[in-house]
């Protein structure tokens, strides 16, 4: 915590990214327009007092719509990380202190997961599930375990070999108990940290999903639905794809970088100790 405290660039990051967020959050109480309602007279209008973004090719608020679609993108890249980090903790941490044919069998489960192609997935989910956005990402989440699974297997089977887990085995405690009380306090540290990896990844896959039409769907709105309509008109209307571009960017450059600095952080502390 001291490193971090004096690094000027994850301070930066942590204040750009708290903006975005209360930006998103709040912004579209206070803009003039909702992201719904169209104004005939503002068709692709330029930035203006009346329009602080622009519009779209509907008359469309800009302002209001990228702010709405970064609700979405936010909500859906933390309900999939959330989902990846519940299944791929446990699952990790089972595989590496078991060990054994156990292990064996629960990390070729893994290997087997990673030759699926993503899109594969992807159009499988929106078959069964239809184009409910939420249940769709969260079907993303959990295919999204698998790293998050190995980092924490990686860290049990040092954790195991402690003094402290030797001890609660000689006095009786039982497996799931070890593994609750003393083997996941000490990995969900690093897994929360490559967790917060985890949400750039989703959100790009979303904008990718709905950038190929299957994600997000009208009315409702994301980042990448946007950035996908603003390559369209990026020609005539520039504003479109500048504007919820940047809010894309400026995020997933501060999530990579507190994601990156407390992922340091916390390796230099292991090789100290």
């Amino acid at each position: 915590m001291k490193r971090l405290w004096h690094d000027k660039s994850l301070f930066l990051a942590s204040v750009t990214l708290i903006c975005v967020v209360l930006l998103v959050l709040v912004g579209p109480l206070l803009a003039p327009w909702s992201y719904e309602v169209v104004d005939w007279n503002a068709v692709n209008a330029p930035p203006s007092a009346d329009h602080w973004f622009g519009t779209d090719g509907a008359g469309r608020d800009l302002f209001a719509r990228t702010l709405v679609g970064g609700q979405v993108s936010l909500g859906i890249a933390i309900l999939a990380t959330c989902v990846s980090f519940a299944i791929g903790v446990p699952w990790g941490a089972i595989a590496g202190y078991v060990g054994g044919r156990t292990d064996q069998l629960m990390m070729r489960v893994v290997d087997g997961m990673y030759s699926v192609p993503f899109i594969l997935v992807v159009i499988l989910l929106v078959v069964l599930v239809g184009r409910n956005a939420y249940l769709l990402f969260v079907g993303i989440g959990a295919v999204s375990w698998l790293d998050i699974s190995r980092i924490v297997r990686g860290q049990t089977l040092v954790v195991r070999t402690g003094q402290f887990v030797q001890a609660a085995r000689g006095l009786g405690a039982s497996r799931p108990w070890i593994v609750w009380r003393h083997i996941l306090p000490n990995v969900v540290g690093i897994a929360f940290v490559y967790a917060t990896l985890t949400i750039p990844g989703v959100i790009i896959a979303e904008s990718f999903i709905s950038f190929l039409g299957l994600g997000i769907q009208e009315p409702q709105t994301s980042w990448g639905v946007l950035v996908s309509d603003g390559t369209k008109e990026m020609h005539s209307s520039p504003w479109q794809l500048a504007f919820p571009a940047a809010f894309l960017v400026i995020t997933l450059v501060c999530v990579n970088v507190i994601g990156d600095k407390f992922r340091d952080a916390i390796t230099v502390s292991s090789i100290r100790r």
